[in-house]
């Protein structure tokens, strides 16, 4: 059993294939057996870290299946290479994409995706592809060469998105949007084009494949199934479980009731076994295929129209004998809707509802003929198959002219046809005009001819009665040359970072048109030309995309692509920092220590959250703080994880804790902030309902030549690091979460809790808050391990730890994993003999409760002294010490002991409202929070 595996920050922002998979309760090396080669440790070249690689075929394998395939040796040599070497490049966010970082369990490895609608949806395919053997991100740089529109010979290096084995060969797969391949195949013809079949293909690429005798194929979004991707995602915790037991009752129910009526919903299945089964058992039995689901048709998360069978076969004899009987089944099924104006089909004629009672039924024919049917009669005709509903889609109209009149027409056409369709009414039935319908005979001649035609050739006499539009001349009457001199003088004069006013370029333009004889525009009419342009991509290119972010349009992509905040329970959590416009003072002094920094952790699908608050800049710590209070709140880690680009989210910490509990990290694109909006709300709803009533909030400081020192925050201020903290998360998680959110129609805990019965409670994510997962937070150094030096033990940032294990001679002069306390430099520990072991720093009564903040600084301060004495100054606990303990350290230090003495106390302990759960116990579940009623 080996350590959870660690690499160096520069080697894993580049996804190096190196992947932590957890040591806790990790069973033997059998477990492994079921994706291919049982894991072996090895050690990496560039971040001397232990890694667990786990390709699908071993080496035997691998050469069997070159054979097979029949490749060359030179061919051989070169998926070698790509198998054990890591991404040529790392991939980013700058083209508007979130980039994400999918924690693979069929390669072991973290494999990374330049957009999550796009490269993400192919991954999780080749994930339970079991026709994909295996499969590598960014695998190698090739150059290809074709000529360009223009004639000219062309050679590019070029990245496939991935390199994949397969059972009969292997080839690079390049993955785009249909939209950026129809821009690139008009801008490179001989790179990009369809082939008689509809097909993108790529001629340089294949040629260079060919070489090798692989296979190059572009992937278009367009081939995406996004009800099969959804529930892809839906299903990967289950994908992932390996230890989730059925028990034989569950089993026994689930099936029993699926086998006594096949196609039966998945609501109504779990109503009926939530008494034997969970609905965890259920999804399970669907994700090992124990009960089928069509998931390419059936979206889990409609659980009223999902149809469960026993098998496939029995769902495809199913469809089938639907078919034959009913051939509208479950696509354009008739109804029969019992309501005034309700169409219906009676022998070859269409027939309209007029009126409803408890004894017949009123229909009035094409010719306005009316008829009554008894009750009992017109059941038993609809019994016969005699009378048939009209779908809605037949029941609308569907014309194109209907809709453009339609269209066109405002309110006062609508009251004008309205007045004269009961005109025209009563005129066709025979009946009395309305009184007061003073209309000419001829006009009524007219509108009736109208209707009579529009009923002909539209099925829908209703548009002939709307009064056409009476428009002048919309034509511009400028010359086609002036039109054309003020679009090129705004493109090239107006439109650009300079900035010029419309004045200016107006004075140009006017200037120009005198040189060339052209009639000049008035300034009204080229205002109103400028002003008329789309306003995002003038903002643009006069101001930079962040100015024109603002006139972006808004994200309305709710579709089948994506859910856009989830589909259950810490599906995808949103994590973000915020400087608080508060300020706060020392417990113990009363010292201003300035504002503190919060980093929430946002539930997308429930709107819950997590708060954890410092006075430390966004950094690692705030990262596996906020992970270790969802851990207390949820008892697991969201599924998927939002972040920005800040290098605190770029750390080798943050990475390998969502790599080690297999969670997908997402980055959102730079500067575009509504890819974050969950965040931003919940910061903004922090401020105005509590951060701004407390005394000592920086509102005010918006006019800062307003303020004077009476009402200035800084000596206001009365809130401490630890009441602040209290009666946030107080507010957080006690009034927030108990208020209707407008969102999601009822309060968040309650969303939750719902979310949890309906979609899983998924128990396999659970983690337990024990010491283990407390170290397993800890950060460690660049190279991960340190060596034991005999007498004095293990050197961490500049300072050594004992223990008595490194007395041990089989450990003395070995490397061995280390991790560090950033709140308390005088303790690290040490992974020995398969378990964290406690150091203590040879300076512990010192260093002990000091902060590596604190000693960083320290340490610079020192830096900076000795340097005009001595180049070779090196820094070493001793000296550290020294300078600690002085005199002349205790006013650089003296505000940083009361921050981290704050912060301190937030780490230590859990939120005063929560109880305390043992370590021992099982992970903590929102259910049996215990909240204290008095505080």
């Amino acid at each position: 059993m080996y350590p959870n595996a660690f690499v160096h920050s520069t080697h894993l922002s580049r996804l190096v294939k190196c992947f932590a998979f957890r040591n806790v309760g990790m069973p033997d090396a059998a477990k492994f057996r079921q994706i291919g080669q049982i894991a072996t440790p090895s050690i990496c070249d560039k971040c001397a870290g232990l890694i667990l690689r786990m390709p699908m075929l071993t080496n035997e394998e691998f050469e069997i299946w070159c054979k097979r395939v029949g490749f060359s040796e030179r061919a051989k040599i070169l998926i070698s290479q790509i198998r054990n070497s890591p991404p040529v490049r790392s991939v980013n966010g700058m083209a508007g994409n979130v980039t994400a970082r999918f924690p693979s369990r069929k390669m072991g490895v973290v494999i990374q995706a330049e957009s999550h609608k796009n490269e993400l949806a192919f991954i999780r395919e080749y994930e339970r592809d079991e026709s994909v053997l295996e499969f590598y991100d960014q695998p190698i740089t090739i150059k290809l060469e074709y000529e360009a529109a223009n004639g000219r010979r062309l050679g590019v290096l070029h990245t496939p998105d991935f390199f994949l084995l397969r059972p009969d060969g292997a080839g690079w797969e390049e993955c785009k949007t249909e939209e950026q391949l129809v821009k690139l195949s008009q801008k490179s013809p001989n790179r990009y084009f369809k082939d008689s079949g509809d097909k993108w293909r790529c001629a340089p690429g294949e040629r260079c494949a060919e070489e090798y005798g692989f296979y190059y194929r572009i992937r278009s979004m367009k081939e995406i199934n996004w009800t099969y991707q959804r529930n892809l995602e839906f299903l990967d915790d289950y994908y992932r479980d390996d230890e989730h037991v059925i028990g034989e009752d569950a089993r026994a129910s689930l099936i029993s009731e699926v086998m006594g009526e096949p196609g039966l919903s998945l609501k109504d299945l779990l109503t009926r076994t939530h008494k034997t089964a969970s609905s965890d058992d259920a999804f399970m039995l669907i994700a090992r295929s124990e009960l089928y689901v069509n998931l390419r048709i059936e979206l889990l998360t409609d659980q009223d129209e999902v149809r469960v069978f026993p098998d496939k076969d029995t769902a495809d004899a199913y469809k089938n004998l639907v078919r034959i009987t009913s051939p509208s089944w479950r696509s354009s099924r008739s109804y029969i809707d019992l309501k005034i104006n309700s169409v219906l089909h009676w022998g070859n004629k269409k027939w309209k509802i007029v009126n409803v009672c408890e004894t017949a039924i009123s229909l009035v024919g094409e010719a306005e003929a009316l008829t009554e049917v008894p009750v009992a009669a017109f059941e038993q005709l609809v019994q016969e198959g005699r009378i048939v509903g009209i779908t809605p889609e037949e029941n609308q109209a569907t014309h194109p002219e209907v809709k453009r009149r339609l269209g066109q027409a405002d309110q006062r056409a609508f009251a004008e046809a309205n007045r004269r369709h009961h005109i025209i009414r009563a005129c066709i039935q025979g009946r009395t005009l309305p009184e007061g319908a003073n209309v000419a005979e001829r006009t009524l001649r007219d509108w009736k001819t109208k209707y009579l035609a529009a009923q002909a050739a539209y099925g829908n006499g209703y548009i002939g009665l709307l009064p056409s539009r009476k428009r002048g001349n919309t034509k511009n009457k400028l010359p086609e040359q002036t039109l054309a001199l003020i679009n090129k003088f705004i493109e090239s004069e107006y439109e650009t970072y300079k900035q010029k006013g419309k004045f200016s370029v107006y004075s140009t333009y006017r200037l120009a048109c005198e040189q060339r004889g052209i009639l000049p525009a008035s300034y009204k009419t080229f205002c109103h030309t400028v002003n008329q342009r789309p306003r995002y991509n003038q903002t643009l290119k006069r101001q930079g995309p962040k100015a024109a972010y603002k006139d972006k349009e808004f994200y309305r992509g709710l579709t089948s692509t994506t859910s856009r905040h989830g589909e259950y329970p810490l599906h995808t959590a949103h994590i973000d920092h915020t400087e608080l416009d508060q300020e706060l003072v020392c417990s113990d002094t009363g010292r201003n220590l300035g504002r503190v920094w919060a980093t929430f952790l946002i539930d997308a699908f429930s709107r819950r959250v997590a708060v954890y608050l410092t006075f430390d800049p966004p950094s690692y710590r705030s990262c596996m703080m906020i992970f270790r209070e969802c851990i207390r709140r949820f008892g697991r880690l969201p599924q998927n994880v939002v972040v920005d680009g800040g290098r605190d989210f770029s750390s080798t910490y943050f990475e390998t804790m969502l790599a080690f509990y297999e969670s997908t990290k997402k980055t959102r694109p730079p500067a575009e902030s509504r890819f974050g909006s969950v965040s931003e709300r919940m910061f903004g709803t922090a401020n105005t309902q509590v951060i701004y009533n407390l005394q000592g909030n920086t509102q005010i400081m918006r006019n800062v030549r307003q303020v004077t020192k009476s009402i200035n925050p800084k000596e206001n201020a009365i809130w401490t690091l630890e009441k602040l903290y209290f009666y946030l998360c107080r507010w957080a998680y006690e009034v927030y979460e108990t208020i209707e959110h407008p969102t999601l129609g009822q309060c968040p805990r309650d969303a939750y809790a719902r979310g949890i019965i309906s979609t899983g409670e998924r128990p396999h994510r659970l983690v337990t808050y024990n010491e283990e997962f407390r170290i397993l937070t800890l950060p460690t150094t660049p190279k991960t391990t340190a060596k034991v030096i005999p007498g004095r033990g293990v050197k961490i940032n500049y300072i050594y730890y004992w223990c008595d294990a490194f007395r041990d001679p089989k450990v003395e002069c070995e490397r061995v994993m280390v991790r560090y306390d950033p709140f308390d430099m005088g303790r690290a520990y040490a992974y020995i003999k398969g378990q964290w072991v406690e150091c203590y720093s040879e300076y512990y009564s010192i260093f002990h409760n000091r902060s590596e903040r604190e000693v960083m600084l320290a340490t610079v301060e020192l830096r900076r002294r000795r340097t005009l004495h001595s180049k070779q100054f090196n820094v070493t606990a001793a000296k550290l010490a020294q300078f600690l303990e002085s005199i002349e350290s205790e006013e650089i230090l003296l505000r940083q002991r009361m921050v981290d003495r704050e912060a301190r106390k937030l780490s230590e302990v859990a939120p005063p409202y929560v109880e305390r759960q043992d370590s021992n116990d099982a992970p903590q579940n929102p259910k049996s929070l215990k909240v204290y009623e008095e505080f």
